[in-house]
């Protein structure tokens, strides 16, 4: 006898459509299953920081800082400093390893971690700003340049020089 293709809803939820898997795929086991639904529940819960006098100025006030702690040069004193004092690679490499690192705890669900993360992860984005002599404002500007442009279409209008120069068609 055929099983029965119409899904019954268990607890009263639906449960999620499935695409058809090919034949030459192996089955995705139960596990698996498990661990998506678990991850794709943690994507919908609420922010679970105090979020009351959050807001994107804080980024503005940031760079001033790291900008001040730059001009300083207190590297006794300063972690911004030390770290710009350590020249262009090294702040490079800083903004690097705290994004591995952010990806890594986004990647394995972890909700509280991925907010720590991200917030060392702009720091230090930050960082190589000043250190390249980039204002807030630049990035911001070039954002609104791009609000309300498809992805698709603002990657088609980049300059083909630079797939070229970088000798990788991932930009393009």
């Amino acid at each position: 006898m055929a099983k029965d293709t119409k899904t019954k809803k268990k607890n009263g939820k639906r449960p999620p459509e499935t695409l058809p898997i090919p034949a030459d795929v192996p089955p995705v086991t139960a596990r698996l299953r498990k661990r998506v639904r678990q991850a794709e529940a943690r994507h919908l819960e609420p922010l679970t920081v105090p979020v009351e006098d959050a807001e994107a100025r804080v980024l503005d006030r940031l760079w001033a800082t790291v900008e001040c702690r730059r001009k300083s040069g207190d590297v006794e004193s300063s972690h911004s400093a030390r770290l710009l004092g350590r020249g262009t690679a090294k702040v490079a490499q800083k903004l690097g390893e705290e994004a591995v690192e952010c990806v890594i705890e986004a990647t394995q669900g972890h909700r509280e971690a991925t907010i720590l993360e991200s917030a060392d992860l702009l720091y230090h984005l930050i960082v190589v700003w000043v250190n390249a002599g980039i204002r807030p404002e630049e990035v911001w500007a070039e954002l609104k340049r791009r609000e309300g442009i498809s992805g698709i279409a603002e990657k088609a209008s980049r300059p083909k020089g630079i797939t070229r120069a970088a000798r990788t068609t991932k930009l393009a």
